[in-house]
């Protein structure tokens, strides 16, 4: 009984801390917006802006992999499935979410990313095999509705969508952003328990700035560099706040609770 009731007592306990992770990652996500938008004022091209924050990033994993070898290895392929797989996630989402942000405003593109929850729950009952409770639907519409209400009204954000892209495409941009969310959550439901936070993360961000670095110049977008030292702050914030610690936590969140 004693054994049985520290059992509970510990999967309680990392429950409830996979909550807090994930929440403390909600809130360095919630300055993605902002901090794009500032550097989207600054002159920064939509994709530049997205291929630059993982960019960054990704030299950092390059310099502690430098130090620390055991980064990159493991399981072939899973580390395979991790830099090609996560890798074309992460590209997708950082475009089309800066398009979203542009197209539809800040609050917009949140709104609309915050539909993937929904997403997650369907995916994961598919490719995971978790039940889908009406506990759980519940909790992933009224996460819908939630950032809804909360956005309700402040579509132009910081931004004035009428100098963007469009809506349409910051609609679309903003469901395609979504769906990325979705795909990598689950995905680093499977994936992180073998591999482990760092090195999920580290693959799956260098695997899409390889990406974004082929397949921009080839639709003919190069990626520009920041215009002004201002903005390279910009940047640098969106590397270690919405990058680095945010996924720290999120991959932290999902070892311990379901996707």
């Amino acid at each position: 009984m004693a054994v049985a009731r520290v059992v509970r007592s510990a999967a309680a306990t990392g429950r409830l801390t996979g909550y807090l992770c994930a929440l403390g990652a909600g809130s360095l996500w919630g300055t993605t917006g902002p901090l794009s938008t500032a550097l989207y004022a600054a002159g920064a091209e939509l994709t530049g802006i997205g291929f630059w924050r993982i960019a960054v990033a990704s030299l950092g994993f390059l310099v502690a992999g430098a130090a620390r070898r055991d980064l990159f290895r493991g399981d072939a392929r899973l580390l395979a499935v991790a830099l090609l797989g996560g890798g074309a996630l992460v590209a997708s989402f950082e475009v089309s979410y800066q398009f979203a942000i542009a197209g539809a405003g800040v609050a917009g593109a949140a709104a609309l990313l915050y539909t993937a929850p929904v997403m997650v729950a369907i995916l994961s009952a598919v490719l995971l095999k978790e039940r889908v409770t009406a506990t759980r639907v519940a909790l992933a519409v009224a996460v819908t509705l939630g950032a809804a209400m909360t956005v309700r009204g402040g579509f132009g954000g910081l931004a004035d969508p009428s100098s963007g892209p469009g809506t349409l495409a910051g609609v679309t941009g903003g469901l395609v952003a979504a769906a990325s969310y979705a795909g990598t959550t689950v995905l680093a439901r499977f994936i992180v328990p073998r591999l482990g936070i760092l090195r999920f993360l580290a693959l799956e961000i260098i695997g899409g700035t390889v990406i974004l670095a082929v397949a921009l110049p080839l639709a003919g977008f190069p990626p520009a560099l920041p215009p002004v030292p201002t903005a390279w702050l910009y940047v640098a914030a969106l590397a270690v706040g919405t990058v680095l610690l945010a996924n720290v936590l999120f991959f932290a969140a999902v070892r311990r609770i379901e996707a």
